[in-house]
């Protein structure tokens, strides 16, 4: 039986520091679990983007039906957006052939034409009103192509503009922390703050996780995709248990 107390619950968590560390793990995980199956096991762009694109559907759909906020069921479908996000990039930037600078141009569209259908359709795009299927809907298709945007922005930073893994990292962490001023210093809407530092995010973790497994001549540390995505995964589970997870407050 529903209680009052979890009606006044939405089905995310609360936006705290412990939030933030394991998003940021689990875009990296994104970049290195894609990579994993779409380069080591060589299925290429377009199976690994099928066989992530079957995993979201379940996880967002067990994710919808759930009656409460379950913090590894919600995590498990942020990695099943990262991860596809990943390969959907990739497979637009590279077997479709638009490059880095049109595929973060369409997505980008595609993002912001997500959020004005959520704010026009239910009047918020406030993460604290997530607790219904239909808000969760458009939640999750946002978050969806946030994290596929977020690999091409990446990969585009890194490669095109001549940055390299690491100054990429260095810029989108610096616009993180310009994020975190803005906050804290301004009256700034929270809610379009949330959403610029949720998208950043996504690029961090695609040049990070590039610079992880990325051959030494292509300025990356030639580590094992396999051991990188376990290392980052083991890390997830460790942050989740030093930082409960706990739902936020539903706004009405």
């Amino acid at each position: 039986m529903t209680t009052s107390t979890d009606k006044a619950l939405a089905k995310v968590p609360e936006i705290t520091l412990g939030f933030w560390l394991i998003k940021i793990a689990a875009t990296t995980l994104g970049e290195t679990g894609g990579d994993a199956v779409t380069m080591s096991m060589h299925l290429g762009y377009l199976i690994g983007t099928g066989i992530f694109a079957a995993i979201f559907l379940v996880a967002v759909i067990a994710q919808i039906k759930a009656r409460a906020f379950h913090p590894v069921l919600y995590w498990v479908t942020i990695i099943a957006t990262t991860t596809v996000g990943t390969t959907m990039a990739d497979f637009a930037d590279r077997s479709l052939g638009i490059g880095y600078a049109g595929g973060s141009s369409l997505l980008l569209a595609l993002l912001l034409g997500s959020l004005l259908l959520w704010h026009r359709t239910l009047g918020s795009v406030s993460v604290d009103t997530v607790g219904s299927p239909k808000v969760e809907a458009f939640y999750w298709v946002t978050i969806m192509f946030s994290q596929t945007l977020g690999t091409a922005l990446g990969d585009w930073t890194a490669d095109t503009a001549g940055l390299g893994y690491t100054g990429a990292a260095i810029v989108f962490g610096g616009l993180l922390a310009l994020i975190v001023v803005v906050y804290y210093r301004t009256r700034v809407s929270r809610t379009a703050l949330f959403w610029a530092a949720f998208i950043l995010t996504r690029p961090l973790g695609a040049v990070v996780g590039d610079f992880l497994d990325k051959p030494l001549d292509a300025g990356g540390l030639a580590l094992s995709r396999y051991a990188a995505s376990a290392a980052l995964l083991a890390f997830m589970v460790v942050a989740a248990l030093m930082f409960k997870q706990q739902a936020a407050r539903q706004a009405h």
